[in-house]
């Protein structure tokens, strides 16, 4: 999970002609011009243009379509290419792995496509494919493993049987396993090269705590745990399609697609889904954790707290909230952190929103080792001002356009729209949530923020992750507060018996 957002500068100069001295003495002084003039002047010509109101949002809704087993169909025509492309959702994902067994959901992803099937193995499956310039891939998410395809309309016949083929007939071999061990293992003894990456672990760690499905890591142990019997475990107890939503978008007839795809899945028998786990989330405890890198001459902040579900009425409010106070390079953290006091390289922020648990709240800063604690303050100060420093009507205005414009472009296209359906329906949204967007964002006002703002952040209930070169922060960290340090040392592999 990444934290990063980088900021984009974009910069606006505008020139202004002055008289020269002498025609100034030469002719009398020009009327004061009124305010509708000044902002009539040729300097500023982009005050003439029109900005229509933005038109109601209607996307193209897909076809939704339920089987008597379950599973849930998706169906998107789009005509402008000759391409069509396919997505099975599965329920389940990292998240309810066992705790002994980190890292077996991402193995399984990797392993069940690399290994192929009974009739045709991986490494056959890429040449079949790569000739028809196709794709079949496999994944293993936080809360769903995935199968994904891709192909020329022509092809779609043949490239779907090979992907319900891979579904329900995956082969799981030894040493397309050990493979995957051994890139996960790779991974593992890098996950310290770089200090950005550690101060984003460790926050995550911080919030939702060590131990949590959200914020586990995989070890060296934990991998060499993980069996073919496992994984075969973990597809028998997931892939049922009461437990899937089959999406398809491209160029094809939706009657006749559907026929294809009912011929396919509907025979299948329904099973048990598997069981979220219910988790409860606590704020993180105050202080500062500090994780010592002593080759590197920066620092890396970040400041977090818990954030919030989509579902919470409140989330438009919170979206302009944080779009005043991180959004982009005008926001209130780039501004003062970053432009007017000069403390940071890059700085950004959000107050998360995860569609089935709460997100996280964070501000991020990469800073000279020697302004460590300056940059930590101002961030802090600006975390602050949220709850003392209403949303000018600018500011407001700004944030609310600047949400609305790009959301737009996030939803432009029919397969965006239908990945998004196929989100919405997998953790129980209503189907109209996209174009309640809009209306909710339009009615935010300026008071509201302030609410927001004053219910969901709270200082003292922030904590602080900072991973930096400690002989060269001046002044010492301990200025913020009570240092815990972190402890980033990673376990040895498991000794092998005999040895």
């Amino acid at each position: 999970m990444s934290l990063y957002r980088l900021p984009i500068a974009a910069t606006l100069l505008a020139l202004a002609v002055s008289p020269s001295l002498a025609l100034a003495q030469a002719a009398p002084a020009p009327a004061k011009p009124t305010p509708a003039k000044q902002a009539a002047t040729p300097s500023e010509p982009w005050k003439k243009i029109p900005i229509p109101p933005l038109h109601a949002f209607r996307p193209q809704q897909p076809k939704r379509i339920e089987l008597s087993n379950g599973l849930v169909l998706f169906l998107q025509e789009d005509h402008e290419l000759p391409f069509i492309n396919g997505s099975i959702l599965i329920r389940g994902g990292s998240r309810e792995e066992p705790a002994d067994k980190v890292g077996l959901v991402s193995m399984y992803g990797q392993t069940w496509r690399t290994s192929g099937t009974p009739t045709v193995d991986g490494d056959k499956l890429d040449d079949r494919l790569e000739i028809k310039a196709a794709s079949i891939e496999t994944t293993g998410g936080s809360a769903n493993t995935s199968l994904r395809w891709s192909s020329l309309k022509g092809d779609f016949d043949s490239v779907f049987a090979s992907t319900v083929d891979l579904l329900l007939h995956p082969a799981f071999k030894d040493d397309k396993l050990a493979l995957a061990k051994r890139q996960l293992d790779t991974a593992i003894s890098r996950r310290n090269d770089d200090a950005s990456g550690i101060a984003i672990r460790e926050a995550i760690k911080l919030v939702y705590g060590p131990t949590s499905p959200y914020a586990r890591d995989p070890e060296y142990a934990t991998v060499a745990a993980v069996t073919l019997d496992d994984l075969k475990a973990w597809h028998d107890r997931t892939v049922v399609p009461n437990g899937m939503i089959v999406s398809v978008s491209g160029d094809f007839d939706s009657a006749q697609m559907e026929q294809k795809l009912r011929a396919a899945f509907e025979p299948l028998p329904r099973g048990q889904v598997i069981a979220q786990e219910k988790f409860t989330f606590t704020d993180p405890k105050p202080g500062v954790r500090f994780a010592n890198k002593d080759d590197v001459n920066q620092s890396n902040v970040l400041i977090v707290g818990l954030g919030t579900e989509r579902s919470n009425p409140d989330y438009y409010a919170l979206s302009v909230m944080n779009e005043i106070f991180s959004g982009g390079f005008s926001s209130r953290v780039v501004q003062n952190v970053r432009t007017k006091l000069g403390l940071a390289y890059d700085v950004s922020g959000a107050f998360g929103a995860s569609y089935d648990h709460p997100g996280i709240f964070y501000v991020i800063a990469g800073t000279k080792s020697t302004s460590t604690v300056a940059a930590t303050k101002a961030m802090l100060d600006e975390v602050n001002r949220l709850k003392t420093v209403p949303p000018s009507a600018s500011e407001l205005a700004k944030a609310k356009d600047d949400l609305l414009n790009s959301f737009i472009f996030r939803y432009d296209s029919p397969e965006k729209i239908l990945a998004e359906q196929v989100t919405l329906a997998f953790y129980g949204y209503p189907a109209d949530f996209l174009e309640k967007y809009k209306e909710g964002i339009e009615k935010v006002t300026a008071a509201e923020v302030s609410r927001v703002a004053n219910k969901y952040v709270d200082q003292s209930k922030l904590g602080i992750v900072v991973v930096g070169n400690q002989s060269e922060i001046k002044p010492p960290i301990s200025e913020l507060g009570k240092v815990t340090e972190i402890d980033i040392t990673i376990p040895p592999p498991p000794t092998k018996s005999g040895q």
